[in-house]
């Protein structure tokens, strides 16, 4: 398979494991980033700059560098996750200065921008992807998979540890 071809396949992998958890996602050319986020966020809404090169939240609409009363009042909050897992529907967000985790953790819906080519087909691929990353000195990552849920009180328990609701969007590539 090309490798076009390969980061197709990951893209609608990592699509249906986030369909079996009840997470949306969106897959968007760059240009419709900004509009894109206006769709799905939920005002209040707080953001750690994302990750990459090529794509700001600059068009969105979001508080960036929030304080800690923005934080708590936020519906949402927007991250960049550079790392996915196709077999899985997860992310790695990692902790940054710019406030990630706790973007991340805090507001009761979360919506992760991940580009297409980020997408891992497995854990053997997350996982070299990780060792690069510790090796780099960049240390600190969490890996979600769907809402923050328990079921250790009896029935299965949605936002305890984190958002209730995720939202990806993915962005492709070479657009």
């Amino acid at each position: 398979m090309s490798e076009g071809g390969a980061v197709t396949g990951s893209v609608t992998e990592f699509r249906q494991s986030l369909s079996d958890l009840d997470t949306p996602t969106t897959v968007v050319p760059p240009d419709e980033l900004g509009a894109t986020l206006a769709d799905v966020v939920e005002a209040p809404a707080v953001g750690a700059e994302l990750p990459f090169d090529d794509l700001s939240l600059a068009d969105a609409p979001v508080t960036l560098d929030p304080s800690p009363s923005q934080l708590r009042a936020a519906a949402t909050g927007v991250t960049g996750s550079r790392m996915g897992i196709a077999s899985l529907g997860t992310v790695a967000v990692e902790s940054r200065a710019d406030g990630d985790e706790f973007v991340g953790l805090y507001p009761s819906r979360h919506v992760v921008v991940i580009r297409a080519s980020d997408i891992r087909t497995d854990l053997s691929e997350a996982f070299d992807w990780l060792r690069a990353e510790f090796a780099a000195g960049r240390r600190s990552f969490v890996l979600a998979t769907g809402p923050s849920s328990t079921g250790d009180m009896g029935a299965l328990v949605q936002g305890v540890h984190g958002p209730e609701e995720v939202h990806i969007v993915i962005v492709r590539d070479n657009e």
